[in-house]
């Protein structure tokens, strides 16, 4: 059966206002953390606390892990962190490695040295980078940043998703 061509073009736009609907409806559903997904803006990966050692500069590795930075997921699913960076204002970078963070846990990355377990993993540094005045920066394993947070501008830290 033959349709009259006013009822082809009546039916050609609804259906194609029904896709529009439709894919508008889809990034509400992809930005839902039970996807398990860490890419772009909707991460849920984040920088969380910072301990930054300003005072002393020790090279102690007990001073070298007193600094640390805080990653953590605030999703219900776990999330592959290797190959995702993270960085300082000076450029110094630690490339996590083979680690996969739980929902709803952090993990700590020290400075200094120690044995790396699921809450904790060391950068094996013998400075500290970490300055009063700093930023961290996370980008996930193709170099996007996932967060960064900033610290020691008239003593407030400054977080910033993106």
């Amino acid at each position: 059966m033959s349709a009259s061509p006013s009822t082809r073009r009546v039916l050609a736009a609804v259906l194609a206002a029904g896709a529009l609907v439709g894919a508008a409806a889809v990034p509400a559903a992809a930005h839902d953390d039970d996807r398990g997904g860490h890419r772009g803006r909707h991460s849920s990966i984040a920088i969380g606390d910072v301990q930054h050692e300003g005072h002393g500069r020790g090279r102690d590795s007990r001073a070298l892990n007193r600094e640390w930075v805080e990653v953590k997921n605030t999703g219900r699913h776990a999330v592959n962190l290797h190959g995702f960076t993270l960085t300082d204002r000076d450029g110094n970078r630690y490339r996590f490695n083979r680690l996969r963070l739980d929902g709803r846990s952090s993990v700590r990355v020290h400075t200094g040295s120690g044995r790396d377990t699921r809450s904790d993993v060391y950068q094996d540094r013998r400075h500290q980078i970490w300055d009063e005045r700093d930023t961290a920066t996370l980008r996930d394993d193709r170099g996007n940043v996932v967060d960064t947070e900033t610290w020691g501008r008239r003593g407030h830290h400054d977080n910033h998703r993106r």
